[in-house]
């Protein structure tokens, strides 16, 4: 088993550096097309580039994770880390997981995330991480599948934050102000859901939205110049 719910290589180097290095993930990125892979409790998602044909690449995908596994072999190694950042994403504590400095609101967050949404985002493959609530937005983390995907948008605000929105009351929070002698009341709900993205993940959908704004364009010229054919 992994170390942690979660382990990401994105690149063939951090499939040999420390803490957790895995032969497999080297052997699954050493295939043409193949761009990250993705260590769930138990599942293994591999993602490839949009030019890349599963039906080239499946086989070897396949045979690789299907030796691995009948062979017994140790798919991740732990080594000691000597320097200050890991070679891998995840390994760390589970980000929905207890902490008792934790408010009412984020330990329902944290618990509605666990329970009602993980599940679903594992079966697709994928993972979730809990990196804060802020002025009732909360921050979310997509992983393995999940983080590619074209709808992840679509996930977060159709599925994520409506479920939150909808579960998680306004929480009345209680304080007393000494300077001034008077009660405070206020009001603390969730309001959004904001994914939370790498600098390579917001340049691809920077990327992305120029891409999708070309073919409107080139769809909506023709329209125009026969319209204006019409009227003459």
């Amino acid at each position: 088993g992994i170390p942690s719910n979660f382990l990401e290589y994105l690149s063939p180097r951090s499939t040999l550096a420390p803490p957790h290095p895995s032969p497999l993930a080297a052997r699954l990125l050493n295939i043409d097309g193949i761009t990250s892979v993705f260590y769930g409790p138990n599942f293994i998602t591999v993602n490839k580039d949009a030019d890349a044909n599963w039906s080239h690449v499946k086989p070897e995908v396949f045979s690789l994770i299907t030796e691995a596994v009948t062979s017994g072999e140790s798919i991740v190694h732990t080594i000691e880390n000597k320097t200050a950042q890991a070679g891998q994403e995840g390994g760390q504590e589970d980000t929905l997981g207890y902490n008792e400095n934790d408010s009412d609101v984020v330990g329902m967050i944290k618990e509605l995330l666990e329970t009602r949404i993980r599940p679903a985002i594992n079966d697709d493959g994928g993972d979730i991480e809990f990196r804060g609530f802020e002025n009732g937005n909360v921050l979310l983390k997509l992983r393995g599948a999940c983080r590619t995907c074209d709808s992840s948008t679509v996930t977060l605000k159709n599925g994520i934050e409506s479920m939150l929105m909808h579960y998680v009351i306004p929480s009345l929070v209680y304080s007393f102000c000494g300077h001034c002698a008077s009660d405070n009341f206020q009001i603390e709900e969730v309001q959004g859901v904001v994914q939370v993205l790498d600098q390579e993940e917001e340049i691809a959908m920077r990327e992305f939205a120029k891409f999708e704004e070309k073919l409107k364009s080139q769809r909506g010229s023709p329209a125009i110049a026969n319209t204006a054919g019409r009227g003459s």
